[in-house]
């Protein structure tokens, strides 16, 4: 008899060890289904009248002697933003962008020989204009200075928050129409907005009214010309994603 029961717990270990073995049945997983979507893109654009504008003016001097370059620079520079400041720009619109000095050898055009050295200097501020009417008066006021280069004048809007989001409020709304129309055009209805996603482009026109390294004496007639700012255009470009039922 016990032999016979030995038997059976040796039975019933080696079923339940194929039991625990056996591979698992079925079983059931729940997945959300990929709701399906319409994406579109839309653009909303405003005109803006720029109020301030970005100016480089330099001053380049030379001289037999660095020293004498540089004192010859300092002099130019110094008279140059004081007047920009008894013209009316605030001091904290000033600021240097560039001083460099380099050696400059001369050659004879006849033999090709070097013939001396001269240094070059120059000297160049970065100015913030917030009077545009007077802009040109500036630039007249900046040569007769000793002003000789003046490279680019860049136009800009101080406060563009509003405008951003004038644009990116239309753009919502052309995408959003533009959505509307294709869900009727296909014979779906439009659901909850699944993504979005927007870009905002704001180009910057730079206007090269004076050329490096013209004289001040030949720029003194042109400055006095009225310099019109145009238009600068903020353009907000959105990319919706919407369920479609």
């Amino acid at each position: 008899m016990r032999s016979k029961s030995l038997f059976v717990i040796v039975v019933l270990l080696l079923v339940g060890l194929l039991s625990a073995c056996a591979p698992a049945g079925p079983t059931a997983v729940y997945t959300q289904p990929t709701p399906r979507t319409l994406t579109v893109n839309g653009a909303g654009t405003t005109t803006l009248t720029p109020d301030i504008a970005y100016i480089y003016i330099g001053v380049h001097t030379e001289g037999k002697t660095a020293a004498e370059a540089v004192a010859e620079n300092t002099a130019n520079t110094s008279r140059l933003v004081d007047a920009l400041v008894k013209f009316g720009v605030e001091r904290k619109d000033i600021s240097t962008s560039n001083f460099s000095i380099w050696p400059n050898q001369q050659y004879d055009p006849q033999t090709g020989q070097q013939i001396g050295t001269n240094y070059v200097v120059d000297n160049s501020v970065y100015v913030k204009v917030r009077q545009l009417d007077k802009l040109g008066e500036l630039l007249d006021t900046a040569i007769q200075a000793g002003a000789n280069t003046i490279n680019s004048i860049q136009f800009d809007v101080a406060d563009k928050s509003k405008a951003l989001s004038e644009a990116r409020a239309d753009a919502v709304k052309n995408a959003k129409a533009q959505a509307e129309e294709l869900a009727q055009a296909v014979g779906v209805k439009l659901g909850e907005v699944q993504s979005i996603s927007f870009y905002d482009s704001m180009p910057y026109p730079v206007m090269d009214a004076y050329a490096k390294g013209i004289g001040g004496g030949g720029m003194a007639a042109e400055a006095s010309v009225p310099i019109e700012p145009g238009q600068l255009t903020i353009t907000v470009t959105v990319t919706i994603a919407y369920e479609i039922k």
